[in-house]
This record gives C-alpha cells, sequence and structure tokens, in this order.
C-alpha cells in the first residue's frame, strides 16, 4: 500500500435497498453515488475492508472469521426477492485474527466468529462499492452497553489497520428512529445533523471525541437515535482515525422523504 486508508462512516440505508430498484426509484440515488465513489476516493485498492457493523452485537466484541460468508436476511417485510439475494465476497481468516490480536493487546476480550454471514449493514452498503463482491470482507460487532470510549477506544487499537491496507467502515445510520421515518423526524434529524456537522467538520480531535462522549446531551438525541446502535458505528471509525480531518461524504435532507442524513469520511481522499 501506498498510503494510510483513511476510515467512513456509512448511512447504510434501509434493508436491502440495492436489489429493489424497480420498487424504490431513485430514492437511494445520492447514497448510491456516494457509496460508487468511495473507490476514487482511496486513490488504491485496499487488500480487505473491516465493516464495524450496527447489525451485530454481543456482550464482548465477536469478529467474522469464516473463509466463505453466507447471508443473513436481518430485515422483514421486503420483496421475496431479497431474501434470495447474495454478495458472495470472500472472508478473511487472517486478517479476523489480526483484529482480534490488536484489540486484545489494547485489553478488550474478543471472539472469532466463523459461522457469522453478511448482515444488510454489511453487504447492501458494499454492493455499489466492490460490486464485483472480490474484496475480502471481515465484520466486527458491536458492544452491548454502546459506551462511547470503549468503542473510541477500540478504533484507537485498530488505527495499525490503515497503513495495513485494509479499509474500516463502520456502517450505520445517522439518524435510526423508525418510528420516526417520515415526516415526523425532520426537525429531529436536522437538529442531530446539524450538531453532528459541527462537532465532526468544525472541532479540533479532542473536542471532538469529547463531545461524542457527550452525545446524548446533543440536540433531539434521543430521538434520533432511542438506541444508540446505528451511532456506535461512527466512534470506532473515529477513533482509528482520531487525529484526521474529517469530511461529509454523503448528505441528504430528503431521506425517506424528510429525513437529514450523512456519511463522512475521517482523513484526507488520494490527490486527484
Amino acid at each position: 500500500m501506498s498510503s494510510t486508508l483513511p476510515t467512513y462512516f456509512v448511512s447504510h440505508g434501509g434493508g436491502p435497498w440495492p436489489f429493489m430498484k424497480d420498487q424504490t426509484g431513485s430514492a437511494y440515488d445520492q447514497l448510491e453515488a456516494s457509496l460508487v465513489d468511495m473507490p476514487r476516493q482511496l486513490g488504491q485498492r485496499p487488500r480487505a475492508v473491516l465493516v464495524v457493523t450496527s447489525h451485530w452485537e454481543a456482550a464482548d466484541f465477536m469478529v467474522s472469521s469464516g473463509a466463505a460468508p453466507g447471508m443473513i436476511y436481518d430485515y422483514g417485510g421486503f420483496p421475496p426477492h431479497t431474501y434470495q439475494v447474495s454478495y458472495p465476497a470472500p472472508g478473511h481468516p487472517a486478517l479476523a485474527q489480526r483484529v482480534a490480536e490488536l484489540a486484545r493487546a489494547a485489553g478488550h476480550p474478543v471472539t472469532l466468529d466463523e459461522q457469522r454471514g453478511f448482515d444488510h449493514g454489511t453487504f447492501s452498503m458494499l454492493v455499489p462499492v466492490y460490486p464485483e463482491a472480490d474484496m475480502p470482507v471481515v465484520q466486527l460487532s458491536i458492544k452491548h452497553g454502546y459506551d462511547p470510549e470503549t468503542h473510541l477506544a477500540l478504533g484507537r487499537a485498530l488505527a495499525p489497520l490503515r497503513d495495513e491496507g485494509v479499509l474500516i467502515i463502520g456502517s450505520g445510520l445517522s439518524f435510526h428512529n423508525l418510528r420516526q421515518f417520515g415526516p415526523g423526524g425532520k426537525l429531529a434529524s436536522q437538529q442531530f445533523d446539524g450538531w453532528l456537522q459541527h462537532v465532526l467538520l468544525d472541532l479540533p480531535p479532542a473536542q471532538r471525541s469529547a463531545a461524542l462522549r457527550r452525545w446524548s446531551a446533543a440536540p433531539s438525541a434521543r430521538v434520533a437515535h432511542p438506541r444508540e446502535d446505528h451511532l456506535v458505528p461512527l466512534f470506532v471509525a473515529l477513533g482509528a482515525a482520531e487525529q484526521e480531518v474529517a469530511a461529509c461524504v454523503y448528505h441528504e435532507d430528503a431521506f425517506f422523504g424528510s429525513l437529514a442524513v450523512s456519511s463522512f469520511r475521517f482523513g484526507a481522499a488520494a490527490a486527484a
């Protein structure tokens, strides 16, 4: 690898959206464009991707270690064909071991899971990025309790991976209150997104991390995230690039018709 890779927090969209274009039309065009552009921003092909997925949580951190992960259709009410889709990317057992070693060295207990398949927080988000499904992928869970500092610290422990050709992506959603997916969530999503944009883009690194530790005091925080499972992957992505400049790589104010959502990169994009 010629340079240190940036990290990302991606708002991954709803369910198996890349496989539902006949049903969703242009609803995901902006999100898809941001994901399609990720390889250009990287300027190099990673040797693997580590996805911190909001759809997998455990008492201690877990890492998928199988060589050929299957599929987990962790959604409901979608068309029948979406329960047959496949994203046959290979796993990377050696990378899973490396993730576990780095985490354990920093005091984080980790369990390897050879059976874990790709959940939709992983495969739906990766379809536009690596549509050929030829990029090795390892998944990392979040931890029960959602403690911000624990997840920031895990990100710091994993930072060496960025120099080893591993792309770290935190996959969640910057607004995740399913009961407010619609006009009722508009104001809260705008208020929380405005706070998040300010914290990540405007504050110096130490203040940025401190603000995220107190995220629940942000405007409309608990409306935006009644359970912060979809926010926690952000902490890991930031922790792995804690001193790096941030950029908003995706934003729209009309997600599901009315919601403000965003994705962020930590670290500079490759030179054009």
